[in-house]
């Protein structure tokens, strides 16, 4: 078999773990059928994926000191057994508790997997094929991400008779494909990295000291905000504005992810030919246009192109953030890639000042929450270097 060949063969596994880990996407959109379900408020409804995202901030040091221990293949397998869990709870109900535990495991699973994953592909590619690589592998998670709200929207309309889960059936959906996932990266054979010093939880937390970093670690919480954000207060922006049904306005949400799909497609062909700094600075200044366009537009079509904007700007965000911490301080992979897959706890943040905003100024309020996160975006392009 070809070199080239036999890469295909070890990426094909990764590139399904990288569908797995789109799973955690799933959030936005369950998180509205939960609000209409159990009746709750914006800000009720807004603690289901920052809990998912809360998890972000406690595991994802301690994965980076699993992953000196028993490598990085073996942490992303213990993540698919936990995010399969996950999947497996609401099958039994949707009641509070048991949405809260299924949220808490696919965050605690995504946690392990992020922190893992990317790094893996360190061990098959290197050098400038990573960021786009890593682009490619957002990109095929963007597929689960945009999948979430048809299928969910399929089981709420379809009312399937033979498992009565309505939109939940995307949890047993999804769980095959984890399943999947863990047999396949099972039976591959992928080089260990060398076993490094482990670094205690201080040492790991005390590289935030690094200007660099801490800057990275906060782009980081940006970027998964403004995802969060949008996949979730999208659909609430048509309902407020048009009077939309929550099944009519989740279009809104598989708009986004189609478009950030779009984007981490081309994006990994892009980031070959044009500086990352370039292509942020494009990005960022495209999702600021598109903030200002939501504050104003109450058209339809209008409001689709700001959300679609968004979509392709945040598409290569974490993979350009992410690179460029790594390639900061490359002796430290492991403990960097923790640090900032920790930043997805803008995952949390993000949606708890949102949630209270919109119940105070209405979605205008989320709104400006995320436009902040775009504005540091651009602030941070400052501090990267020109060819990187």
């Amino acid at each position: 078999m070809t070199k080239n060949g036999n890469l295909y063969l070890k990426l094909i596994p990764v590139m399904l773990c990288f569908f797995a880990m789109g799973f955690v996407d799933l959030v936005g959109i369950a998180s509205n059928y939960v609000k209409a379900d159990l009746d709750l408020s914006d800000a009720e409804a807004n603690i289901f994926p920052s809990l998912v995202f809360f998890w972000f901030l406690i595991f994802s040091v301690p994965t980076g000191m699993l992953m000196n221990r028993i490598g990085r293949k073996n942490t992303v397998l213990l993540s698919l057994v936990v995010t399969f869990f996950s999947l497996l709870i609401p099958v039994f109900g949707n009641s509070y508790g048991l949405m809260l535990a299924s949220f808490s495991l696919l965050g605690i699973g995504n946690t392990l997997m992020q922190t893992s994953l990317n790094p893996l592909i360190g061990n098959i590619v290197s050098g400038d094929k990573l960021a786009s690589t890593l682009t490619f592998g957002q990109f095929i998670k963007a597929i689960a991400s945009f999948l979430a709200p048809y299928i969910a929207m399929w089981g709420a309309v379809q009312a399937i008779p033979s498992f009565g889960l309505g939109w939940r059936v995307l949890f047993p959906i999804y769980m095959v494909f984890a399943v999947l996932a863990v047999l396949l990266l099972g039976m591959t054979s992928i080089e260990r990295e060398r076993a490094s010093k482990a670094s205690g939880f201080v040492e790991c937390l005390s590289l935030l000291g690094k200007p660099f970093i801490l800057l990275s670690f906060i782009g980081i919480m940006c970027h998964v905000g403004i995802d969060v954000g949008t996949n979730t207060t999208a659909p609430k922006i048509l309902m407020e504005r048009l009077g939309m049904s929550l099944t009519e306005a989740g279009f809104a949400t598989s708009l986004y992810f189609i478009f950030r799909t779009v984007g981490c497609f081309l994006g990994a062909f892009i980031l070959q030919k044009v500086a990352p700094k370039t292509f942020l600075i494009f990005n960022g200044l495209l999702m600021l246009l598109a903030m200002l366009g939501l504050f104003m537009f109450h058209s339809e079509m209008l409001i689709y192109i700001c959300i679609a904007m968004i979509g392709f700007g945040n598409s290569t965000v974490f993979t350009i953030v992410f690179t460029q911490a790594l390639f900061a301080m490359p002796e430290k992979e492991n403990e960097v890639s923790a640090l900032m897959i920790m930043g997805l706890f803008g995952g949390t943040v993000f949606p708890l000042a949102m949630g209270l905003a919109s119940d105070i100024m209405g979605q205008n309020g989320a709104v400006a929450v995320m436009t902040i996160g775009v504005l540091y975006l651009l602030a941070y392009t400052t501090k990267m270097k020109k060819s990187n």
